[in-house]
C-alpha cells in the first residue's frame, strides 16, 4: 500500500528539483544597451525612436506573443566606449550607439551588423561662459575646450575645427563626459565645451551661452546613431531579430509624425532631461529628418568617412571596411511589410535628396 505514494513522492521531488532548470530553459533574454543614460542615472534616455519604444513598452507589446521572452534594457553612463566593452564581454545582443564608437569597436574585432538607423543628423553645440568673448569655433585657438572623446561627437568636432582652420593640437582639450563638462563650464573651469542639447539647460539658467551649432551647417558635420546586433545573435535568432527591427521601424514611423511632436518630447522627458531641451534641439527641423531609420547612401558614406578619419587621427589601429558592415535585410523586409518603403526621404552620398 505504500509503494504508490512513495513513487509519487519521489516523482514530485524529482520534478521540483528540475523545475527551476526547466523554467530557465524556457526563458529567453534579449539584451539591448543604450550608449547613454538619463539625468541622475535614470534608466531612460531620449533623442531616438528606440528610446521612445523603451519608455512606452512598444517592443514588449509587439513581442507579447513570444512565450518566455524577456527584454532587458541597459544604459551606460560611459557612452559608446562602455557599450563596446559590454559587447566584447557578450553582455549585449543589440546596442543603440553612435557612429565613431561603433567604428572603434569594429576595428577592435567586434562582430556586429548595422541594421537600422535611430537618431541621425544630430547637431552638436558649442557653449561658453555667459561673458566670454568667444563667438564661435574660429575663436578657440589656445583655449581650454572640453568634450567627451571617443563618442560620436569627437570626429564631428574635428570636422568643425578643420572648417575653421584649426586642429585639436591648436586647443587645450579636456576629456570630460557630459555631466562633468556641464559642471566645468558652469564653474568657468574651462573656456568652452562641445556637447549635446543638455547645454540648453545651462543657457536657460544663465550659466552658459551657446555660440555655435552644426544645425543648418554642412550636413557632414552631423553625428549619427544606429541599432547594431551581434552577428552570432542574428544568426541564431534571425526571425526574432527581424521582428525587433519591425517594431523599431513602427516606432520610427510614429516618432516621425508631426502631430506626435509634443508627446514624443514628453516621452523623452522621462530621461530627466528637460522637455524644453528637446524642443529647442528639434526646432525648425522635421521630425522625420532626425528619426529616419534608413541606412541610405549618405549615411553609409558618413560611416566610411568616420572610419577613414578614425584611422587618420589614430583612434583606431587598422582600417575598417564599412561596406560589408551594413545589413538591410531586416529593415527592407519591415519597410515592405508595413508599407513604409516611401515614408522617409533617401539621400545620395553627397547628402542630396533622391526624388522618387
Amino acid at each position: 500500500m505504500t509503494t504508490i505514494p512513495r513513487r509519487i513522492a519521489v516523482a514530485a521531488a524529482t520534478a521540483s528539483l528540475f523545475a527551476p532548470r526547466i523554467l530557465r530553459a524556457q526563458t529567453r533574454v534579449v539584451r539591448i544597451g543604450f550608449a547613454s543614460i538619463g539625468a541622475g542615472n535614470r534608466q531612460f534616455t531620449g533623442g531616438s525612436p528606440i528610446a521612445a519604444s523603451h519608455a512606452e513598452g512598444w517592443l514588449e507589446r509587439d513581442l507579447a506573443d513570444e512565450r518566455g521572452l524577456e527584454i532587458r534594457w541597459s544604459f551606460f553612463a560611459g557612452a559608446g566606449p562602455a557599450v563596446n566593452e559590454a559587447l566584447a564581454n557578450n553582455q549585449l545582443d543589440f546596442a543603440v550607439q553612435g557612429d565613431l564608437p561603433a567604428v572603434i569597436g569594429r576595428a577592435n574585432g567586434l562582430r556586429t551588423r548595422l541594421i537600422l538607423a535611430s537618431g541621425v543628423n544630430n547637431p552638436i553645440y558649442l557653449a561658453v561662459p555667459p561673458d566670454s568673448t568667444i563667438r564661435g569655433p574660429a575663436d578657440l585657438r589656445g583655449k581650454t575646450v572640453a568634450w567627451h572623446r571617443g563618442t560620436n561627437l569627437h570626429l564631428a568636432i574635428v570636422k568643425v575645427l578643420a572648417a575653421n582652420n584649426l586642429t585639436e593640437r591648436d586647443l587645450r582639450v579636456v576629456n570630460l563626459d557630459f555631466a562633468a563638462s556641464d559642471a566645468a563650464l558652469a564653474t568657468r573651469s574651462i573656456d568652452a565645451a562641445f556637447s549635446s542639447p543638455v547645454l540648453f539647460g545651462l543657457q536657460r539658467r544663465g550659466l552658459a551661452k551657446i555660440v555655435y551649432s552644426t544645425k543648418g551647417d554642412n550636413p557632414g558635420f552631423a553625428r549619427h546613431s544606429h541599432l547594431l546586433v551581434q552577428e552570432a545573435f542574428d544568426k541564431d535568432h534571425h526571425e526574432l531579430t527581424g521582428r525587433i527591427v519591425n517594431s523599431f521601424v513602427r516606432a520610427s514611423d510614429w516618432a516621425s509624425k508631426e502631430e506626435n511632436r509634443e508627446e514624443l518630447f514628453q516621452i523623452w522627458g522621462k530621461s530627466g532631461h528637460s522637455v524644453e531641451n528637446f524642443r529647442e534641439d528639434f526646432a525648425d527641423l522635421p521630425l522625420a529628418f532626425r528619426n529616419n531609420p534608413l541606412l541610405d547612401a549618405f549615411l553609409r558614406g558618413q560611416y566610411r568617412i568616420q572610419a577613414d578619419q578614425a584611422l587618420e587621427h589614430r583612434l583606431v589601429r587598422r582600417q575598417v571596411d564599412t561596406a560589408a558592415w551594413f545589413d538591410t535585410t531586416h529593415l527592407d523586409a519591415a519597410l515592405r511589410e508595413l508599407g513604409l518603403e516611401r515614408r522617409w526621404t533617401r539621400r545620395d552620398a553627397e547628402g542630396r535628396e533622391i526624388v522618387v
